[in-house]
């Protein structure tokens, strides 16, 4: 899935890349990583969940199951991206 912004393509890889650095770099969740890019690249909230790749979904499940917002048993729970 490609989104375009400004003549610029965005793939699910650069997306993720872009989620992992800013995560990284400001100490971030990657669910607000991922709405400030989203927020950067000029995107709506509800369009960034075409670019979001198995792993970075991964991740974000498993902060949001620490965190308390989806339960711990997360076989049928689904994050609503």
């Amino acid at each position: 899935i490609k989104l375009m912004i400004e003549n610029k393509i965005v793939t699910k890889k650069t997306f993720s890349q872009m989620i992992e650095e800013l995560v990284v770099k400001n100490n971030i969740p990657y669910l607000e990583a991922c709405l400030e890019v989203a927020e950067k690249l000029g995107f709506e909230p509800e369009d960034i969940g075409k670019l979001i790749t198995p792993s970075l979904y991964e991740k974000m499940q498993a902060e949001a199951s620490n965190a308390g917002l989806i339960k711990k048993d997360s076989n049928t729970t689904k994050l609503p991206i």
